[in-house]
């Protein structure tokens, strides 16, 4: 992708500069799955053991599981929702939503967000979230309090990713 893109001109890519760091070790991802009380879906959890841990992806970039963005420290929102959804029983709560909501949502989203690991930022405060648990699991949620609300962007992880691959 970084060839067909030499000016890192599609959204996102000079953000992440389609590299992927090192994937994980199964242990890595256990102990995660431990320290939060869950079990990562499938196609995620592969993707971090057989593909990398972020960050090439759409939007901003993938982020990491286990450690904060090496650039965490430029006060990117994303590192904020990195960080509130390592909080003590966030990713195990049961995902509220039963449905999509779309539309304006304001700026409480907090709960909204029990249950779902954030995946990547697309800008102005849009985050790509995957649902970790209840009938919803492994979905991946766009959430766009301002305008959009919070609704199902893609089925899976895999489709979410890949849909992404091919573009120009």
């Amino acid at each position: 992708m970084a060839a067909r893109d030499p000016g890192r001109e599609r959204f996102g890519a000079d953000t992440h500069r389609y590299e992927l760091a090192p994937s994980l070790p199964e242990t890595a991802i256990e102990a995660f799955e431990e320290a939060h009380g869950i079990d990562l879906p499938s196609p995620y959890r592969t993707f971090l053991a057989e593909v990398g841990n972020g960050p090439a992806s759409p939007g901003h970039g993938l982020m990491p599981l286990d450690s904060p963005r090496p650039q965490a420290d430029e006060e990117w929102a994303v590192d904020d929702e990195w960080q509130a959804d390592r909080q003590p029983g966030h990713l195990a709560a049961p995902f509220p939503l039963a449905d999509p909501l779309p539309g304006r949502i304001g700026a409480r989203t907090g709960e909204l967000t029990q249950g779902t690991l954030v995946l990547a930022e697309e800008g102005c405060g849009i985050f790509l979230r995957l649902v970790l648990n209840g009938p919803r699991a492994g979905e991946v949620w766009r959430l766009d309090p301002d305008w959009g609300g919070f609704v199902v962007a893609s089925p899976d992880f895999r489709s979410w990713y890949t849909a992404w691959l091919p573009r120009p």
